[in-house]
């Protein structure tokens, strides 16, 4: 069970980082807005037109500046799976074993 320290929270270090990215463009294309340099929206879209600009503009950011927090996610799902498998596998073997050992 013992993770190693690179890859031992990566998931929730990566969500965690995702959503501080997407707090950050939010915040900036809020003033943006609120000072006149890009559009407010029509009529009362304002929060919807800041939020999906935000999710827009975070995406890309995030997919360059993460890279390397997203692969120690991928390391360690890959790893967790491979245990799972593993695990699977092994208590197929026994099932398997127990079958024969009752059939003769």
């Amino acid at each position: 069970m013992s993770a190693m320290p690179a890859t031992r929270h990566a998931a929730l270090r990566y969500t965690a980082l995702r959503l501080a990215v997407f707090a950050a463009c939010f915040v900036v294309i809020a003033v943006l807005a609120y000072v006149g340099v890009l559009p407010e929206g029509v009529g009362a879209s304002n929060p919807l037109w800041i939020t999906l600009l935000s999710i827009v503009v975070s995406a890309p950011i995030s997919f360059v500046l993460l890279r390397r927090q997203r692969d120690a996610m991928s390391e360690q799902i890959t790893g967790s799976v491979e245990r799972a498998r593993e695990r699977l596998n092994a208590n197929r073997t026994m099932e398997d074993t127990d079958d024969d050992a009752a059939r003769a």
